[in-house]
């Protein structure tokens, strides 16, 4: 049965799980009210408008 001869260092056993990771991009959408790209699923910074309803109470500015 194969056994390790001696402790892998954390530093070899890091570089095996860096070297698959990939960081993935955030996803941006069209805002609907002032087309512009925003996150998903999040406020838009611009018009504080989200799912068509203003919770900020920021006035659109276009």
């Amino acid at each position: 049965m194969a056994v390790p001869k001696r402790k892998v260092s954390k530093q070899r056993g890091n570089k095996r799980f860096a070297n698959n990771y990939k960081a993935t991009s955030a996803n941006l959408v069209e805002c609907p009210q002032c087309h512009e790209l925003k996150a998903s699923h999040q406020v838009c910074k611009k018009c504080g408008y989200y799912d068509g309803v203003n919770v900020t109470g920021k006035t659109e500015e276009n």
